[in-house]
């Protein structure tokens, strides 16, 4: 698929995604919703990648969504405009390919909600976080009232939710939202390593350590332990739990397939 929004570079199994309306701070819009949705499942069957980067051009990651979009909304339209929204950013949360956010510039609003959906986050010293809806009379609509109490905890999220305050990124790691702050002309450089470090793993025990964090989260302890003993078994059968535990014994670097 051509992509008209979004631009995509592949390379030692790693994609990074550039969103690119920089004209407009990288904003929302339906148009480059649909697009990441498509990315997304075209990098899924992709067997040439394994691990994905997602940045934005210019000064900003994305400076949230479309306003003038939402302010046309027709009666009943901004429960749709959200549950698209948000099925879209589950299709990053549920990758099984590890999703890193390369957060160069702003990451308001819906931005923001991009980079929780994203399984790691890596911060310039000049992104800028904040969930600043309740200033327009509106709420998050794209999981940030869900994502974010799950990573900070309650109280600091409805601190930042409730005054639509934003923060740098060297906050944003103190409150755990951000993994690691870095200089801008570091920023991709530092999500690449991290990317090559998690692919020099298994790729189906990268799969289902998401999944068991995804899914456990969520859950009683004792289900989640469940959950995680089942998984852990899956992968007994797989030649690459093989050649992992070979490999280790015969202190050489693994050699995974996949499989």
């Amino acid at each position: 698929m051509a992509y008209e929004l979004l631009l995509l570079e592949i390379e030692d199994r790693i994609a990074t995604v550039t969103i690119n309306r920089p004209d407009k701070l990288n904003a929302l819009n339906d148009a480059m919703m649909r697009e990441i949705g498509s990315m997304m499942d075209e990098l899924a069957a992709d067997t040439n990648v394994g691990a994905i980067i997602i940045t934005g051009a210019g000064r900003a990651f994305v400076a949230g969504a479309d306003i003038s979009r939402l302010a046309a909304a027709p009666t009943g339209d901004l429960e749709k405009f959200a549950r698209f929204g948000q099925a879209v950013f589950r299709r990053i949360e549920l990758s099984a390919k590890p999703v890193i956010a390369a957060v160069n510039g702003f990451a308001l609003g819906g931005g923001c909600e991009l980079a929780l959906a994203c399984h790691v986050r890596v911060a310039s010293t000049q992104a800028k976080f904040g969930l600043p809806e309740v200033k327009l009379g509106l709420i998050p609509g794209y999981g940030g009232t869900q994502r974010l109490p799950r990573l900070i905890g309650r109280g600091a999220a409805l601190q930042l939710i409730l005054t639509g305050d934003s923060i740098d990124g060297t906050e944003a790691a103190r409150l755990g939202l951000a993994n690691a702050v870095v200089e801008p002309d570091a920023l991709l450089g530092t999500a690449r390593t991290m990317a090559a470090t998690m692919l020099k793993n298994g790729p189906i025990a990268l799969a289902r350590a998401i999944e068991a964090v995804d899914v456990g989260l969520d859950a009683a302890l004792e289900d989640g332990l469940r959950l995680e003993a089942r998984l852990f078994g899956s992968l007994e059968a797989t030649a690459d739990m093989r050649e992992g535990t070979r490999a280790f014994l015969e202190k050489r670097p693994a050699k995974f397939r996949g499989a």
